[in-house]
């Protein structure tokens, strides 16, 4: 819209007869247009309304451009802050893990069999009477229906 603007205004000035006669003459892509003096006027000021249009628009985006650059550079500078903290917490637990000395495991733990207590009440679940899941049987059902590569298993075979 800048340079539309911009190019009308330098045709105009270019012009010599429209700034000597009543009305002016213009040619664009093979068309003539004829101006009074007053018509070429408002042409003027329709031209610097599309000129600031343009300017207006050019500006509004280079702010929105600079807003996301903006807020894109705090992101990458709070993940930045994120991962150094997090890389400091993680030297201070590994300087905290050297300094604690090492438990040794009992030695009873591994001469014995391991414990299985899946309902967690402290007692070994073998020993126990009831474990958490009893084992309930199911009766079997005949049936003469049976399925079988696929097929059902017919009683007439051909």
């Amino acid at each position: 819209m800048i340079v539309l603007a911009g190019a009308t205004v330098i045709a105009v000035s270019w012009d010599e007869t429209a700034a000597s006669t009543t009305t002016a003459s213009f040619t664009v892509f093979d068309r003539l247009f004829q101006f009074t003096q007053l018509e070429l006027f408002f042409a003027g000021v329709a031209t610097g309304a599309v000129f600031l249009l343009g300017l207006g628009m050019m500006f509004s985006g280079m702010r929105r451009s600079a807003a996301k650059r903006r807020n894109l550079r705090a992101s990458r500078m709070e993940a930045r802050d994120r991962v150094t903290r997090l890389e400091e917490e993680k030297r201070e637990l590994e300087r905290k893990l050297e300094e604690t000395p090492a438990t040794a495991a009992p030695a009873t733990a591994t001469t014995t069999t391991p414990v299985v207590d899946r309902d967690r009440d402290g007692v070994d679940d073998r020993v126990e009477d009831t474990a958490p899941h009893p084992r309930v049987e199911v009766p079997r059902q005949s049936s003469t229906d049976q399925l079988v590569a696929g097929r059902h298993g017919r009683s007439d075979h051909r």
